[in-house]
Protein backbone atom coordinates (compact mmCIF):
# COMPACT_ATOMS: atom_id res chain seq x y z
CA UNK A 1 0.00 0.00 0.00
CA UNK A 2 1.66 3.17 -0.84
CA UNK A 3 1.19 6.59 0.57
CA UNK A 4 -1.34 8.43 -1.79
CA UNK A 5 -3.49 4.91 -0.94
CA UNK A 6 -2.61 4.74 3.16
CA UNK A 7 -4.31 8.78 3.13
CA UNK A 8 -7.04 7.69 1.16
CA UNK A 9 -7.83 4.33 3.02
CA UNK A 10 -7.69 6.59 6.23
CA UNK A 11 -9.27 9.88 5.26
CA UNK A 12 -12.22 7.90 3.44
CA UNK A 13 -12.99 5.74 6.49
CA UNK A 14 -13.64 8.56 9.01
CA UNK A 15 -15.64 10.75 6.04
CA UNK A 16 -17.97 7.55 5.42
CA UNK A 17 -18.85 7.99 9.45
CA UNK A 18 -19.77 11.68 9.35
CA UNK A 19 -16.45 13.45 9.56
CA UNK A 20 -15.47 16.49 7.58
CA UNK A 21 -12.30 16.15 5.93
CA UNK A 22 -10.57 19.79 6.55
CA UNK A 23 -7.08 21.17 4.62
CA UNK A 24 -3.88 20.19 6.35
CA UNK A 25 -2.35 23.76 7.69
CA UNK A 26 1.00 25.14 6.82
CA UNK A 27 4.06 25.03 8.99
CA UNK A 28 3.78 28.47 10.50
CA UNK A 29 1.39 28.98 12.91
CA UNK A 30 -0.75 32.14 12.86
CA UNK A 31 0.39 35.71 14.31
CA UNK A 32 0.29 35.79 18.13
CA UNK A 33 1.48 32.06 18.14
CA UNK A 34 4.54 31.68 20.16
CA UNK A 35 5.25 28.19 18.77
CA UNK A 36 7.93 28.75 15.75
CA UNK A 37 6.36 26.06 13.55
CA UNK A 38 3.19 23.24 13.58
CA UNK A 39 4.48 20.35 15.68
CA UNK A 40 1.84 18.08 15.81
CA UNK A 41 -1.67 17.53 14.14
CA UNK A 42 -4.03 18.84 17.04
CA UNK A 43 -2.08 21.99 17.84
CA UNK A 44 -4.16 24.08 14.88
CA UNK A 45 -7.30 22.73 16.38
CA UNK A 46 -6.37 23.60 20.64
CA UNK A 47 -9.52 26.25 20.38
CA UNK A 48 -11.71 23.82 19.39
CA UNK A 49 -10.85 21.04 21.89
CA UNK A 50 -11.32 23.89 24.54
CA UNK A 51 -14.74 24.44 23.47
CA UNK A 52 -14.93 26.75 20.85
CA UNK A 53 -17.60 25.46 18.01
CA UNK A 54 -15.76 24.74 14.51
CA UNK A 55 -17.21 26.04 11.35
CA UNK A 56 -16.84 22.59 10.07
CA UNK A 57 -18.63 20.67 13.10
CA UNK A 58 -17.85 17.98 15.96
CA UNK A 59 -16.06 15.60 13.68
CA UNK A 60 -12.93 16.49 11.58
CA UNK A 61 -10.07 14.33 10.33
CA UNK A 62 -7.09 15.61 8.51
CA UNK A 63 -3.48 15.38 6.92
CA UNK A 64 -1.10 17.73 8.91
CA UNK A 65 2.38 18.59 7.84
CA UNK A 66 4.45 19.35 10.85
CA UNK A 67 8.00 19.93 12.22
CA UNK A 68 9.96 19.36 14.99
CA UNK A 69 13.58 20.25 16.13
CA UNK A 70 13.41 18.28 19.59
CA UNK A 71 14.78 15.24 17.53
CA UNK A 72 17.46 16.86 15.28
CA UNK A 73 20.10 14.70 16.69
CA UNK A 74 18.34 11.20 16.42
CA UNK A 75 17.82 11.94 12.41
CA UNK A 76 19.61 9.46 10.48
CA UNK A 77 18.05 6.66 12.57
CA UNK A 78 15.32 4.60 11.44
CA UNK A 79 12.36 6.26 12.57
CA UNK A 80 12.97 9.88 13.34
CA UNK A 81 12.55 12.44 10.40
CA UNK A 82 12.47 16.70 10.41
CA UNK A 83 9.10 17.30 8.82
CA UNK A 84 6.50 14.66 8.92
CA UNK A 85 2.39 14.26 8.52
CA UNK A 86 -0.08 13.06 11.05
CA UNK A 87 -3.14 11.66 9.81
CA UNK A 88 -5.68 13.00 12.65
CA UNK A 89 -9.19 12.27 14.01
CA UNK A 90 -11.40 14.50 16.19
CA UNK A 91 -14.73 14.42 18.05
CA UNK A 92 -15.64 17.92 19.68
CA UNK A 93 -17.90 17.10 22.49
CA UNK A 94 -19.69 14.35 19.73
CA UNK A 95 -18.75 10.41 20.53
CA UNK A 96 -15.97 9.16 23.71
CA UNK A 97 -13.46 7.22 23.70
CA UNK A 98 -14.52 3.50 23.45
CA UNK A 99 -15.83 4.82 20.05
CA UNK A 100 -12.87 5.99 18.90
CA UNK A 101 -10.96 2.73 19.98
CA UNK A 102 -13.33 0.97 18.39
CA UNK A 103 -13.02 2.58 14.69
CA UNK A 104 -9.56 2.46 15.16
CA UNK A 105 -9.25 -1.15 15.51
CA UNK A 106 -11.49 -1.58 12.73
CA UNK A 107 -9.61 0.55 10.45
CA UNK A 108 -6.12 -1.53 11.27
CA UNK A 109 -7.21 -4.31 10.86
CA UNK A 110 -10.05 -4.30 7.90
CA UNK A 111 -8.32 -1.33 6.00
CA UNK A 112 -4.94 -1.41 6.74
CA UNK A 113 -4.99 -5.75 7.20
CA UNK A 114 -2.72 -5.45 10.07
CA UNK A 115 -3.35 -8.91 12.25
CA UNK A 116 -5.20 -8.89 15.23
CA UNK A 117 -2.26 -10.77 17.00
CA UNK A 118 0.01 -8.01 16.55
CA UNK A 119 -1.90 -5.37 17.93
CA UNK A 120 -1.25 -4.39 21.59
CA UNK A 121 -2.67 -1.21 23.83
CA UNK A 122 -1.30 0.81 26.24
CA UNK A 123 -3.61 1.94 28.36
CA UNK A 124 -3.67 4.75 31.49
CA UNK A 125 -3.49 3.06 34.95
CA UNK A 126 -4.36 6.04 37.08
CA UNK A 127 -2.19 8.42 39.45
CA UNK A 128 -2.77 10.81 42.54
CA UNK A 129 -5.15 12.83 40.84
CA UNK A 130 -7.00 10.33 38.49
CA UNK A 131 -7.81 6.50 38.59
CA UNK A 132 -7.66 4.22 35.96
CA UNK A 133 -9.03 4.63 32.61
CA UNK A 134 -11.82 1.81 32.76
CA UNK A 135 -13.82 2.96 29.54
CA UNK A 136 -10.64 2.29 27.48
CA UNK A 137 -9.62 -1.11 29.37
CA UNK A 138 -13.44 -2.49 28.63
CA UNK A 139 -13.36 -1.36 25.55
CA UNK A 140 -9.70 -3.46 24.46
CA UNK A 141 -10.95 -6.48 26.21
CA UNK A 142 -14.18 -6.69 24.67
CA UNK A 143 -11.96 -6.68 21.31
CA UNK A 144 -9.68 -9.12 22.23
CA UNK A 145 -6.32 -6.58 21.95
CA UNK A 146 -4.08 -7.21 25.15
CA UNK A 147 -3.88 -4.08 26.79
CA UNK A 148 -0.92 -3.00 29.62
CA UNK A 149 -1.68 -0.23 32.17
CA UNK A 150 0.89 2.59 32.55
CA UNK A 151 1.56 5.52 34.41
CA UNK A 152 2.26 9.15 32.63
CA UNK A 153 3.20 7.15 29.55
CA UNK A 154 -0.75 7.40 28.76
CA UNK A 155 -1.27 10.77 30.11
CA UNK A 156 -1.74 13.70 27.26
CA UNK A 157 -0.86 17.20 27.74
CA UNK A 158 -0.45 19.92 25.84
CA UNK A 159 2.32 21.66 28.16
CA UNK A 160 2.26 22.35 31.82
CA UNK A 161 -1.00 24.18 31.25
CA UNK A 162 -4.23 23.62 28.83
CA UNK A 163 -5.92 20.75 27.43
CA UNK A 164 -5.13 16.94 28.92
CA UNK A 165 -6.15 13.65 29.85
CA UNK A 166 -5.63 9.87 29.80
CA UNK A 167 -4.74 8.22 26.03
CA UNK A 168 -4.84 5.10 25.05
CA UNK A 169 -1.88 4.03 22.19
CA UNK A 170 -2.00 1.18 19.78
CA UNK A 171 1.28 -0.56 18.90
CA UNK A 172 2.58 -3.13 16.30
CA UNK A 173 4.63 -5.83 16.72
CA UNK A 174 7.40 -5.48 14.39
CA UNK A 175 9.60 -8.17 15.21
CA UNK A 176 9.90 -11.62 13.43
CA UNK A 177 8.39 -14.72 14.62
CA UNK A 178 5.05 -14.44 17.05
CA UNK A 179 4.98 -11.22 19.29
CA UNK A 180 6.13 -11.74 22.33
CA UNK A 181 6.28 -9.17 25.55
CA UNK A 182 4.47 -6.08 26.06
CA UNK A 183 5.26 -2.44 24.70
CA UNK A 184 7.35 -1.71 28.05
CA UNK A 185 9.45 -4.76 28.09
CA UNK A 186 10.00 -4.97 23.96
CA UNK A 187 11.12 -1.86 21.75
CA UNK A 188 9.79 -4.12 18.37
CA UNK A 189 6.09 -3.09 19.64
CA UNK A 190 6.37 -0.25 17.82
CA UNK A 191 3.86 2.51 18.35
CA UNK A 192 1.18 3.64 15.50
CA UNK A 193 -1.57 5.68 16.64
CA UNK A 194 -2.65 7.43 20.10
CA UNK A 195 -6.06 8.29 20.98
CA UNK A 196 -6.05 10.66 23.55
CA UNK A 197 -9.53 11.46 25.83
CA UNK A 198 -9.22 15.38 26.04
CA UNK A 199 -11.39 15.62 29.49
CA UNK A 200 -9.35 18.30 31.48
CA UNK A 201 -7.80 21.50 31.30
CA UNK A 202 -4.83 21.86 33.82
CA UNK A 203 -5.05 24.96 35.73
CA UNK A 204 -1.89 27.06 37.15
CA UNK A 205 -1.45 25.90 40.02
CA UNK A 206 -1.77 21.98 39.00
CA UNK A 207 -4.90 21.08 39.07
CA UNK A 208 -7.20 19.86 36.81
CA UNK A 209 -10.53 21.54 36.04
CA UNK A 210 -13.08 19.29 34.17
CA UNK A 211 -13.98 20.48 30.19
CA UNK A 212 -17.50 21.50 29.75
CA UNK A 213 -17.40 19.11 26.08
CA UNK A 214 -14.76 16.78 26.85
CA UNK A 215 -13.17 15.45 23.16
CA UNK A 216 -10.89 12.93 21.04
CA UNK A 217 -8.08 13.40 19.58
CA UNK A 218 -6.05 11.24 17.20
CA UNK A 219 -3.08 11.02 15.98
CA UNK A 220 -0.71 8.37 13.62
CA UNK A 221 2.44 9.54 11.83
CA UNK A 222 1.87 9.20 8.22
CA UNK A 223 5.76 8.06 7.50
CA UNK A 224 5.80 5.45 10.29
CA UNK A 225 2.51 3.66 9.33
CA UNK A 226 3.21 3.73 5.87
CA UNK A 227 7.07 1.80 6.60
CA UNK A 228 5.13 -1.02 8.28
CA UNK A 229 2.57 -1.39 5.86
CA UNK A 230 5.30 -1.85 3.43
CA UNK A 231 7.20 -4.01 5.63
CA UNK A 232 10.34 -1.99 6.31
CA UNK A 233 12.93 -1.50 9.32
CA UNK A 234 13.30 2.29 8.30
CA UNK A 235 10.95 5.23 6.84
CA UNK A 236 13.81 5.71 4.63
CA UNK A 237 13.22 2.86 2.90
CA UNK A 238 9.24 3.82 1.74
CA UNK A 239 8.10 4.47 -1.33
CA UNK A 240 8.38 8.23 0.28
CA UNK A 241 12.22 8.31 0.19
CA UNK A 242 12.48 6.31 -3.00
CA UNK A 243 13.23 8.96 -5.15
CA UNK A 244 15.98 10.57 -2.57
CA UNK A 245 17.95 7.21 -2.85
CA UNK A 246 17.54 6.89 -6.72
CA UNK A 247 18.37 10.64 -7.34
CA UNK A 248 20.58 11.92 -4.95
CA UNK A 249 24.16 12.26 -6.73
CA UNK A 250 26.12 11.87 -4.11
CA UNK A 251 27.71 8.40 -2.97
CA UNK A 252 27.00 8.67 1.61
CA UNK A 253 27.06 6.41 3.89
CA UNK A 254 23.67 5.36 5.13
CA UNK A 255 23.20 7.76 7.86
CA UNK A 256 24.35 10.58 6.34
CA UNK A 257 22.31 9.58 3.32
CA UNK A 258 19.07 9.52 5.67
CA UNK A 259 20.63 13.15 7.40
CA UNK A 260 21.05 15.07 3.98
CA UNK A 261 17.85 13.87 2.38
CA UNK A 262 15.62 14.45 5.39
CA UNK A 263 17.38 17.50 5.57
CA UNK A 264 16.76 18.79 2.40
CA UNK A 265 12.75 17.50 2.12
CA UNK A 266 12.33 19.54 5.63
CA UNK A 267 14.51 23.02 3.89
CA UNK A 268 12.01 22.11 0.66
CA UNK A 269 9.01 22.52 2.96
CA UNK A 270 10.12 25.15 5.11
CA UNK A 271 10.53 27.21 1.98
CA UNK A 272 7.38 26.48 0.50
CA UNK A 273 5.51 27.63 3.55
CA UNK A 274 7.37 31.02 2.95
CA UNK A 275 10.35 30.83 5.07
CA UNK A 276 13.74 32.59 4.19
CA UNK A 277 17.10 31.88 5.82
CA UNK A 278 17.64 34.26 8.92
CA UNK A 279 20.01 34.87 12.23
CA UNK A 280 16.30 34.23 14.38
CA UNK A 281 13.63 32.28 14.79
CA UNK A 282 11.98 30.11 11.83
CA UNK A 283 14.34 31.59 9.44
CA UNK A 284 17.16 30.14 12.10
CA UNK A 285 16.10 26.73 12.13
CA UNK A 286 15.80 26.31 8.01
CA UNK A 287 19.22 28.14 8.28
CA UNK A 288 20.94 25.50 10.91
CA UNK A 289 19.13 22.41 8.51
CA UNK A 290 20.62 23.38 5.45
CA UNK A 291 24.35 24.45 7.33
CA UNK A 292 24.33 20.75 9.02
CA UNK A 293 22.89 18.93 5.63
CA UNK A 294 26.02 21.02 4.06
CA UNK A 295 28.43 19.87 6.86
CA UNK A 296 27.37 16.09 6.49
CA UNK A 297 27.60 15.95 2.73
CA UNK A 298 31.07 18.29 2.40
CA UNK A 299 32.63 15.75 5.31
CA UNK A 300 34.03 13.71 2.88
CA UNK A 301 34.18 15.73 -0.40
CA UNK A 302 34.75 19.55 0.47
CA UNK A 303 33.57 20.27 -3.51
CA UNK A 304 30.18 18.22 -3.24
CA UNK A 305 27.23 21.32 -3.92
CA UNK A 306 23.63 21.73 -3.94
CA UNK A 307 23.84 23.17 -7.88
CA UNK A 308 24.26 19.52 -8.55
CA UNK A 309 20.69 18.43 -6.52
CA UNK A 310 17.89 17.56 -9.38
CA UNK A 311 15.20 19.55 -9.67
CA UNK A 312 13.21 16.45 -9.62
CA UNK A 313 13.37 16.06 -6.38
CA UNK A 314 12.34 19.44 -5.15
CA UNK A 315 9.26 19.09 -7.46
CA UNK A 316 8.41 15.36 -5.37
CA UNK A 317 8.43 17.07 -2.41
CA UNK A 318 6.45 20.47 -3.11
CA UNK A 319 3.86 18.30 -4.61
CA UNK A 320 3.83 15.77 -2.13
CA UNK A 321 2.89 18.50 0.12
CA UNK A 322 0.64 20.37 -2.04
CA UNK A 323 2.83 23.27 -2.35
CA UNK A 324 2.90 25.66 -5.20
CA UNK A 325 5.83 27.78 -5.26
CA UNK A 326 8.03 26.37 -7.43
CA UNK A 327 11.06 24.82 -8.03
CA UNK A 328 12.92 28.04 -8.98
CA UNK A 329 12.48 30.29 -5.87
CA UNK A 330 13.35 26.94 -3.56
CA UNK A 331 17.01 26.51 -5.66
CA UNK A 332 17.28 30.00 -5.48
CA UNK A 333 17.48 30.19 -1.76
CA UNK A 334 19.26 27.02 -0.78
CA UNK A 335 21.68 28.20 -3.36
CA UNK A 336 21.95 31.41 -1.61
CA UNK A 337 22.21 29.64 1.54
CA UNK A 338 25.23 27.55 0.43
CA UNK A 339 26.80 30.78 -0.82
CA UNK A 340 26.70 31.87 2.65
CA UNK A 341 27.96 28.96 4.11
CA UNK A 342 30.96 29.15 2.21
CA UNK A 343 31.86 32.28 3.17
CA UNK A 344 31.30 31.21 6.78
CA UNK A 345 33.67 28.55 6.79
CA UNK A 346 36.19 30.90 4.75
CA UNK A 347 36.01 33.10 7.83
CA UNK A 348 36.04 30.02 10.06
CA UNK A 349 39.01 28.25 8.23
CA UNK A 350 41.50 31.88 8.52
CA UNK A 351 39.81 32.02 12.47
CA UNK A 352 40.96 28.42 13.33
CA UNK A 353 44.46 29.05 11.96
CA UNK A 354 45.41 31.42 14.31
CA UNK A 355 47.60 30.67 17.09
CA UNK A 356 44.67 31.23 19.60
CA UNK A 357 43.39 28.05 18.88
CA UNK A 358 45.89 25.41 17.33
CA UNK A 359 45.49 23.59 20.43
CA UNK A 360 43.00 21.67 21.97
CA UNK A 361 39.63 23.97 22.21
CA UNK A 362 37.80 24.73 25.62
CA UNK A 363 34.21 24.89 26.10
CA UNK A 364 34.86 28.88 25.90
CA UNK A 365 36.19 28.83 22.45
CA UNK A 366 33.01 26.96 21.45
CA UNK A 367 31.17 29.09 23.08
CA UNK A 368 32.80 32.35 21.71
CA UNK A 369 33.15 30.73 17.79
CA UNK A 370 29.67 30.18 17.95
CA UNK A 371 28.08 33.57 20.02
CA UNK A 372 30.36 36.00 17.92
CA UNK A 373 31.16 34.16 14.76
CA UNK A 374 28.37 32.11 13.68
CA UNK A 375 30.50 28.66 13.53
CA UNK A 376 28.23 25.93 15.85
CA UNK A 377 30.31 23.12 17.30
CA UNK A 378 30.01 20.19 14.22
CA UNK A 379 31.46 22.93 11.72
CA UNK A 380 34.59 24.05 14.04
CA UNK A 381 35.07 20.28 14.41
CA UNK A 382 34.48 19.56 10.61
CA UNK A 383 37.10 22.87 9.48
CA UNK A 384 39.69 21.19 12.20
CA UNK A 385 39.28 17.66 9.89
CA UNK A 386 40.83 19.07 7.19
CA UNK A 387 43.66 20.89 8.61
Amino acid sequence: MDTDRTVRVFTDFYRERGHHLITGGTLVPPPGDPVLFTTSGMHPLTPYLEGRPHPRGRRLVNVQRCLRTTDLDEVGDSTHLTVFEMLGSWSLGDYGHSRSLRWGYELLREGFGIPHDRLHATVFGGDEQVGPDLDSLRTWEESGVPEELTGEDNWWSNGPVGPCGPDSEIFVWTGDGPPRGTPTTDPRWLEVWNHVLMRYRRLDDGSLQPLERPGVDTGMGLERLVTVLQGHDSVHDSDLFEPWRRLLPWSLDERSLRLVSDHLRAGVVVIGDGVRPSNTGRGYVLRRLVRRLLTTLRREEPSRTLLDLPVELLQHTLDHFRQTCGTGHVQSVLLEEERGFDRLLERGRRLLSGPRYRGPLSEEDYDYLHDTHGLPRDLVLGLRRQE
